[in-house]
């Protein structure tokens, strides 16, 4: 018993790796921030660097596509070369791209800048969360680390516009990315301290070939429904999708041929491993797709000034981050399983009220609705991102890592897709055979489309009192939302009931979490 104890005490992390941890999750906070900083910057950016209606989305889409197309290569090149090795080159790499896009006089060179910075954040999440695996030996330490790990990633969507917008008051619209720079420097100064060097010393030599046909598989996937979500559905959009699913298929024929894949295929039988996997995408897509819809719903239905809606948003951010730093609680009580299981139950349960709210058009009810599903989502996340990567053999701890955080873009991207789509079609069956009476061709069309379009008329039009049509037109976005939410109530319960299944096959250990 003694010697139980004793064994269980030298796997305890000590102060080195909790300091260690809280440098991983400073580099994942500004990774993350990233991704939502240019928000508020980009009025100051049009005005300084005269952008095209291109380069605009461009600006904005070009960071988010690159982490995406190169996850899975600075995954797997961490484990051959060294993942503390690829973590210090892409801070120092993302350092430089920083200045860049900060001093950029022209859109080009921010486009630029922002793809550099897109290649160099992704040796960010799949090196720092398999360093983490790393750092924590005990599984229930690991579980809290990875909680602690996810809390950096919610903090830093929830503080990018807020800092964005402190500096925008008194600086040059630069200073959003310069503010990476010292961050980046002390992670350089302290990471060869505080975090172990590993890598796998039988990984082969990276097959180059496969690195090309894994971005030609991601990013026109990627890229077509972030546009799908942008314009409304299509068939055009379908070929880039097409292109990536045909060139996904060549792709996995090269992996299953090669000694010394990109990929191991071989985690996807691992029923653990594929079950959170799913999981994870999944809960992903509908949280993605369901905030569009309500910060949509606060502006265009509530009427709420952008700023308002970020402040009655502030509520179910914190429920984020205070589940993301006591998930391990919940863990610790109920075991991984249960409480996957438990927490897409209480998913399902929030977005059965937002389905409600929405329907009734309710503000406090969308905003209770939203900090239930985070009761949910935020422990399914990270359970099922720390058995994504457990399950994985240690020498494929970034490869595991970086199929996780794909996976994360990919149901990000799809659910926004679907959902809006979903939602689009139900706005329209409502506006048909809505009278539209004095409006030209080109603005009944675009209140027929989309609320936002009904919106923008409507300002135009610069009546005392809102047309009739504008009511209909909040109504069926209303039950477009309402619709929505209710296909990801039904969707959860039925995940869960497949997950449960799943789990019960894979044998998870789970003793040494609940021990704990």
């Amino acid at each position: 018993m003694h010697e139980n104890l004793k064994a269980r005490s030298e796997q305890l992390a000590g102060r080195r790796e909790w300091i260690g941890l809280c440098v991983l999750s400073i580099a994942c906070l500004i990774y993350s921030m990233d991704l939502s900083v240019l928000f508020l910057a980009m009025p100051a950016i049009m005005a300084d660097l005269d952008p095209s209606a291109s380069e605009l989305l461009w600006i904005n889409d070009i960071y988010g596509f690159m982490v995406s197309g190169f996850l899975v290569t600075m995954g797997t090149l961490g484990d051959r070369i060294g993942r503390r090795r690829v973590l210090l080159v892409g801070a120092f790499a993302f350092g430089v791209a920083s200045a860049l896009a900060a001093f950029s006089s022209t859109a080009q060179q921010l486009i630029i800048a922002r793809a550099l910075l897109g290649i160099a954040g992704a040796t960010i999440a799949p090196s720092t969360l398999s360093l983490v695996v790393n750092l924590f030996h005990n599984e229930a330490e690991r579980t809290r680390a990875i909680g602690i790990w996810g809390t950096a990633f919610a903090l830093g969507g929830l503080v990018g516009p807020l800092i964005g917008g402190g500096l925008l008051q008194y600086f040059h619209w630069g200073s959003v990315f310069l503010i990476n720079i010292p961050i980046m420097a002390a992670l350089l100064i302290a990471a060869p301290f505080l975090l172990p060097e590993y890598k796998n010393d039988e990984g082969g030599k990276l097959d180059l070939l496969s690195v090309v046909l894994s971005l030609a598989t991601v990013l026109p996937v990627i890229y077509g429904f972030k546009h799908m979500a942008a314009y409304g559905f299509e068939p055009t959009q379908l070929v880039p999708i097409a292109v990536g699913v045909l060139v996904g298929v060549w792709f996995v024929r090269r992996q299953k041929q090669l000694a010394h894949p990109l990929i191991d295929l071989a985690l996807f039988r691992i029923p653990a491993f594929t079950a959170s996997l799913m999981v994870n995408l999944a809960g992903v897509f509908f949280v993605f797709g369901v905030f569009l819809f309500q910060n949509l719903f606060l502006q265009l239905v509530l009427g709420l000034s952008p700023l308002e809606a970020a402040l009655w948003s502030v509520p179910s951010a914190l429920v984020f981050t205070v589940m993301s730093l006591q998930a391990y609680r919940v863990v610790n009580r109920f075991g991984q399983v249960k409480t996957i299981l438990l927490g897409l139950v209480v998913n399902a349960l929030g977005t059965a009220v937002m389905a409600m709210a929405a329907y009734s058009e309710s503000l406090l009810g969308v905003l209770g609705a939203s900090m239930l599903v985070g009761l949910g989502f935020v422990p399914v996340i990270l359970t099922t991102t720390g058995l994504i990567v457990g399950t994985a053999p240690p020498e494929r701890a970034g490869s595991a890592s970086a199929i996780s955080e794909t996976g994360a873009e990919f149901g990000g991207a799809l659910g926004v897709a679907v959902l809006g789509s979903i939602g689009t079609i139900v706005y329209r069956m409502t506006m048909e055979g809505v009278d539209l009476a004095g409006l030209s061709s080109a603005q009944a069309l675009a209140v027929s489309t989309t609320l936002t379009g009904a919106v923008e008329v409507a300002k135009t039009m610069g009546n005392a009192v809102a047309p009739a049509w504008l009511e209909t037109a909040r109504t069926g976005f209303s039950l477009g939302f309402a619709v929505c939410c209710a296909v990801a109530t039904i969707t959860l319960l039925l995940l869960a009931a497949i997950a449960r299944k799943v789990y019960a096959t894979a044998h998870i250990d789970e003793a040494s979490v609940a021990a704990h």
